[in-house]
């Protein structure tokens, strides 16, 4: 049975105090691979599922494949916005407030729970959604580099690898790492380590194609995802980040410094290629073969790339692992 709204239902126009229409409806994630992020309700249907084609999808096993919907309707009194929530039959139900629904009109400040991911339904200005916008890329992305997290980086990768095997596409994911950069450190200090790291974030995101997706995984290594590339295509893309890196100067004095003696530091980067579905299906196995073959690169010499389908002709029989320092 659906719950008629009541006088706390938002059932107007979303109207501010001045009459100027500056509030919009969002779904913002408080539990779940999107903290932070504010969806937009500006259709008159939103679904919710797992399901590639719902138009909010929730990476949860939890969670049916079309789990739940939201509909905008016209309130006959008003003639203002009031938004519907149906659950759609879904396996392990829709929860608004800790409570089962059915069917509910929702209202600011609800919560809803779909499979292990919680939500707010919440009517931003355009400060809250742009507040709401910052926050999340401030848990997404690595303050440093302005890349994914690597808890961001596997997000999206399994988003997207679904969306590779139900379109049969392929992909191709690598696994960079700095060859002895601990040196870096050692040798001009930590604030030109980051500085450097910093230089390398910006000079990967340039190698690699608008719609390729790079992060840093933490210390001095990297990996990136490439959409509709196969293996072929990686390889061309890593030796691209391989001779980037490998061709530009650094400064070797901290940026800001009083004196500036003009040092630079060179630097080389080993790249591990793994490609779907070639290597494997399953993006975390995919992640790891990409890490088998930058081990291979290292024990192989280091500053150079080594997919994992293609072992290299020089590779000696178990020297799929290297105990030295990367």
């Amino acid at each position: 049975m659906t719950s008629e709204p009541d006088e706390k239902t938002f059932a107007g126009d979303a109207r501010s105090p001045s009459g100027e229409d500056d509030r919009h409806p969002a779904l913002v994630f408080l539990r779940g691979e999107l903290l932070a992020a504010p969806i937009p309700l500006e259709r008159e249907e939103v679904t919710l599922g797992r399901a590639l084609e719902a138009d909010v999808r929730v990476n949860d096993a939890r969670a049916s494949r079309m789990h739940a919907r939201i509909n905008v309707e016209r309130d006959p009194k008003t003639g203002g916005a009031r938004y519907l929530l149906t659950d759609l039959d879904s396996t392990n139900g829709t929860l608004l407030n800790g409570q089962p629904v059915k069917e509910a009109y929702l209202r600011d400040g609800d919560k809803l729970t779909v499979g292990e991911h919680l939500l707010r339904f919440e009517l931003l200005d355009d400060i809250d959604r742009e507040y709401q916008r910052q926050i999340h890329r401030l848990l997404a992305h690595d303050e440093l580099t302005g890349l994914l997290t690597s808890k961001s980086f596997f997000s999206e990768l399994r988003r997207e690898s679904a969306r590779a095997e139900a379109e049969e596409l392929p992909f191709c994911v690598l696994m960079m790492d700095i060859d002895h950069f601990k040196n870096v450190n050692d040798t001009h200090g930590h604030l030109v380590g980051s500085q450097t790291l910093e230089e390398v974030g910006a000079i990967i995101t340039r190698a690699l194609r608008a719609g390729d997706v790079a992060a840093r995984f933490g210390g001095e290594e990297f990996a990136a995802f490439l959409l509709k590339a196969d293996c072929a295509q990686g390889l061309v893309a890593a030796e691209r980040v391989r001779t980037s890196i490998e061709a530009h100067v650094f400064s070797a004095v901290r940026r800001g410094a009083e004196s500036d003696t003009g040092e630079t530091l060179r630097l080389t980067i080993s790249v591990g290629v793994a490609a779907y579905p070639d290597d494997a299906r399953d993006p975390i196995q995919l992640v790891e073969l990409a890490d088998t073959a930058l081990y291979r690169a290292k024990n192989l010499g280091r500053n150079r790339v080594v997919a994992y389908c293609v072992p290299p002709p020089d590779l000696k029989p178990g020297d799929n692992q290297t105990s030295g320092p990367r």
